[in-house]
């Protein structure tokens, strides 16, 4: 029998703050995908906000996906997001032996840093545990900071060239992903830069303006939009494109708005041009 498709989110859950699953799942759904959620923490707000409520839910991971094996439930692909700890990789990496078949696809945004600086629970143990995970993906979303620290080099001095990029890319590629694009690359005052590898292909980019600062949930809103696009049968450049577009228009609206930066992307504004051309 036919059903709809469907897409398990492993991440956290903010109620306030446009971040995690809080912005991927209502994206996934517009995208008509039904969102069947993982949760590794309960957060009132994110860590940006002055005051947060946080729940560290690993304890409880394990009993909460056994009711997705009795159920025998089956996913047309997986995602996952922030990780904090060596016991959550290994309980997502059981989920994915699971329940990855021959059709599911994983997309891993490996969140450990930005701007060449890793994440205080990324000690270089749990970095190492990062690389049990990629062996698992088809697709990821690292930003410049994650690549380099996957692939063991130095955080660059200077934007790396296409070539260089190309190189690191296909380093991480024979860990695991067939397709990479890596994410937020500064490369001028005015725009930024999106590297896209497919294995065996040649390397595309898809370049955006520079719209403010950086925003809190700019990578899951793209990680949602390039994962329910992939899935939908675009192709792996349609959906960063499609993605990054996408979060582009969103952040145009917030700077409209002055909406403050750790608030996330107002992407309630934009959601029903995501179920307009599916394919």
């Amino acid at each position: 029998m036919k059903r709809q498709k469907r897409i398990a989110l492993i991440n956290d859950m903010t109620g306030f703050g446009r971040c995690a699953i809080a912005a991927m799942a209502p994206i996934i759904s517009a995208m008509k995908i039904q969102a069947v959620t993982i949760p590794t923490a309960i957060l009132s707000t994110h860590t940006q906000f002055p005051v947060f409520y946080f729940d560290d839910y690993t304890d409880r991971m394990k009993d909460y996906i056994q009711t997705y094996k009795d159920l025998d439930l089956e996913f047309d692909a997986i995602a996952t997001g922030f990780l904090g700890s060596k016991q959550q990789v290994d309980i997502v990496i059981d989920f994915i032996q699971r329940f990855k078949k021959d059709h599911v696809f994983v997309l891993v945004d490996p969140v450990m840093g930005d701007h060449g600086k890793l994440y205080a629970t990324y000690t270089p143990e749990m970095c190492l545990k990062m690389k049990e995970l990629v062996k698992y993906a088809d697709l990821m979303t690292p930003n410049l900071t994650e690549l380099v620290t996957l692939v063991d080099l130095p955080y660059p001095q200077t934007t790396p060239t296409f070539d260089e990029l190309s190189h690191m890319c296909e380093k991480l590629s024979v860990q695991g992903p067939q397709h990479i694009v890596v994410t937020g690359i500064p490369f001028n005052e005015k725009q930024i830069l999106n590297f896209i590898y497919n294995r065996g292909e040649d390397y595309q980019i898809v370049m955006v303006d520079r719209i403010g600062e950086d925003r809190c949930g700019t990578g899951d809103v793209i990680a949602a939009v390039m994962a329910g696009s992939y899935l939908n049968g675009y192709s792996f450049y349609e959906s960063v494109k499609k993605a990054t577009k996408f979060a582009s228009k969103c952040i145009a609206y917030c700077e409209k708005m002055q909406v403050p930066n750790y608030y996330g992307l107002c992407f309630e504004e934009y959601l029903y041009e995501l179920g307009v051309d599916e394919k």
